[in-house]
């Protein structure tokens, strides 16, 4: 079993990555395998060396041990393009040059129902997907009927097999952005080439992440990668019931640190046994 935590260095862990990361590591030293770590900073304008400092001390500090190299996304960009080029050489991508409030205009026009809403929001109207390879874009979309020829499978070790259809995978889904002009990639991208990269054969995650595992299970099957084993386990949240957030920095580790808390109370606080 290889697990792994992959926190981006855009503000401090809270109590919320301190459950996603104890967990995948209580879980590969249970089966005596590997912890891994990955930096998800594809997003250069906001990742900061000083958040991610913080992150690996914070990490230490809960007593977690892990694999070296850790991977940086930053460091990888090459396999990404690669990757996006085989999907692009099999005709399954298309350049979009809409903004955000050329989306939003299209999926405010009279229409019956409202638009429906999958991983990423609500599902792209397909405005750009004439425009051929060679014209310009503000980002690289994968075309969904093409690549969905067929069911798309993935196993979550909690809620059994999953299974959909090409029509669901369509209209449910739709065409969502593999590359961003900014940044080259996009999570969609970089999470099945990294994954592969550092050889995970269990993806641990937030349940708000359940709706993107049917994409990166159809990248995984068009780019030839192995297929991990899913696991989308509960979010933390406050007392309103809301998910934690990177500004929430009330829940922040290292505030919990600063008052006094051990790691062992940072587990009894999220349900995790010592």
């Amino acid at each position: 079993m290889r697990t792994r935590f992959a926190p981006s260095p855009t503000g401090p862990l809270h109590l919320g990555h301190a459950y996603a990361a104890i967990l995948a590591h209580d879980m590969a030293r249970a089966a005596g395998g590997a912890f891994l770590i990955r930096i998800e900073d594809i997003d250069r304008s906001r990742a900061r060396p000083e958040w991610e400092a913080q992150n690996f001390d914070d990490l230490r500090w809960l007593a977690l041990a892990w694999e070296e190299p850790v991977l940086r996304q930053s460091d990888n960009l090459a396999a990404y393009r690669a990757a996006l080029a085989r999907l692009t050489d099999a005709g399954l991508t298309y350049p979009c040059a809409c903004r955000r409030r050329d989306i939003e205009a299209a999926l405010t026009a009279p229409q019956e129902g409202d638009p429906p809403i999958g991983p990423d929001g609500p599902v792209y109207p397909g405005t750009c997907r004439h425009l051929g390879l060679g014209e310009a874009g503000n980002a690289i979309r994968l075309d969904m009927a093409r690549a969905a020829t067929g069911p798309v499978r993935f196993t979550d070790e909690l809620r059994g097999e999953v299974t959909l259809s090409p029509e669901e995978m369509v209209a449910g889904i739709g065409d969502v952005i593999l590359a961003r002009r900014d940044m080259g990639t996009s999570y969609h991208l970089s999470v099945v080439v990294d994954d592969a990269a550092q050889g995970i054969t269990h993806v641990t995650r937030g349940e708000d992440l359940f709706e993107a595992t049917a994409i990166h299970a159809l990248l995984q099957d068009r780019l030839g990668l192995p297929r991990p084993v899913y696991h989308h386990h509960r979010l933390i949240r406050d007392a309103s019931g809301k998910r934690l957030a990177k500004r929430d920095d009330a829940r922040a580790i290292s505030r919990y640190r600063e008052e006094g808390a051990s790691p062992a109370d940072v587990r009894r606080m999220v349900g995790l046994p010592g």
